[in-house]
């Protein structure tokens, strides 16, 4: 099995923290962006792209903080996928932090995966 690498990329986001868990932590607002339907149940949750499906396990969330998923293609594999949302304690600017893990020759492409579907919800939220 092929070593993956931690890639983690920040996004400013003009979005209340509250408004923008909703859209990672929900369903039914998780469709509106990261795919063309979801569907949950318990800790499991269903990502469905055209004719494509894919499931993870949803390991660990703080309410209006983060939310980590694992696909449950990597189960037992130490990788995942997060979204973390970080205010400035200062500016109280608020990020939002996607960690993700891919392998050596997949990081440039999983950037630029996270980057249009962050676009997406920017949009979707009018940030």
């Amino acid at each position: 099995m092929t070593e993956k690498i931690k890639v983690e990329i920040e996004f400013p986001i003009q979005a209340s923290p509250q408004m923008l868990y909703r859209y990672f932590s929900e369903a039914s607002s998780l469709d509106e962006w990261f795919a063309d339907n979801v569907n949950s149940r318990g800790e499991i949750y269903t990502f469905i792209w055209g004719d494509s499906e894919e499931q993870a396990r949803l390991l660990k969330y703080e309410t209006e903080e983060y939310m980590r998923f694992r696909w449950l293609e990597n189960d037992g594999e130490d990788v995942y996928f997060e979204f973390r949302i970080q205010v400035d304690d200062l500016t109280k600017d608020v990020s939002l932090i996607v960690t993700d893990f891919a392998e050596e020759d997949e990081v440039e492409d999983i950037k630029l995966f996270w980057e249009n579907q962050i676009n997406e919800l920017k949009l979707t939220i009018g940030a």
